[in-house]
């Protein structure tokens, strides 16, 4: 128990450069106490004393701002950095040394009374204000950009952008970076950069056929091949 204790304290100075003492992240971050008091209101649940798992979950609403269903399953060293509004519903599984910022959603889309909310790999960190919904999977060391509406399941090692979410590619190698990878506001955005790659193209084909109709010579080398796929290295 003390060595959890021990791991979620250092995961926030690992994860938040404005820790700068122990006694500080004890008594000032709400999402490390609706952490801690999530796990005593899961050992009430699975011991059956249900209401008062629900009593304690809004109790640790109303310090933190910071809703977890009793049944919800928290992995280690999980950081809920500030914490405001964040909802994790009854089915959603998060797994370790995941991050989530303020204002994000892990909520069901069903009145399904089984799995219906997400699971979350480990490693992922959620952007601010971010909502993930349904009985999807999340795979580990994705990044979900701020705000973003994700909807369906996301490969491990992906950028997830816009509404709804559309995964990217990474070709780092978030695994061998060795520090927590954050940058949830570092967003790129895919669709108009494939309309400008096909607005490109189309000038130039326009171009292209008024040679041809004016019977003047089309020289190949100007009209390269449509440009390659942006390298989201983010």
């Amino acid at each position: 128990m003390l060595t959890r204790l021990r791991e979620d304290v250092q995961s926030v100075f690992e994860r938040d450069p404005a820790a700068y003492s122990r006694l500080q992240v004890l008594i000032c971050y709400p999402g490390l106490h609706a952490v801690w008091i999530h796990r005593l209101a899961q050992r009430l649940w699975n011991a059956h004393f249900k209401l008062l798992a629900h009593m304690l979950a809004r109790l640790s609403r109303w310090l933190t701002g910071i809703e977890i269903h009793p049944a919800a399953k928290l992995g280690p060293r999980l950081f809920i950095d500030h914490g405001m509004g964040v909802v994790i519903g009854e089915t959603a599984e998060i797994g370790a040394d995941v991050t989530i910022y303020h204002g994000v959603t892990l909520g069901g889309v069903s009145l399904s009374h089984g799995k219906r909310h997400p699971t979350i790999g480990d490693h992922v960190v959620i952007g601010a204000g971010a909502k993930v919904l349904g009985a999807i999977t999340i795979g580990q060391h994705t990044r979900i950009g701020a705000n973003a509406v994700v909807v369906k399941d996301v490969p491990a090692n992906q950028v997830v952008v816009g509404i709804p979410g559309r995964p990217v590619a990474r070709r780092d190698d978030p695994a061998d970076a060795g520090l927590p990878d954050l940058h949830h506001d570092i967003l790129p955005d895919i669709l108009s950069d494939r309309l400008e790659r096909m607005t490109r193209r189309l000038d130039q084909m326009d171009h292209a056929l008024r040679l041809v109709v004016s019977g003047e010579p089309v020289d190949p080398s100007v009209f390269p091949l449509p440009d390659p796929e942006p390298d989201y290295v983010i």
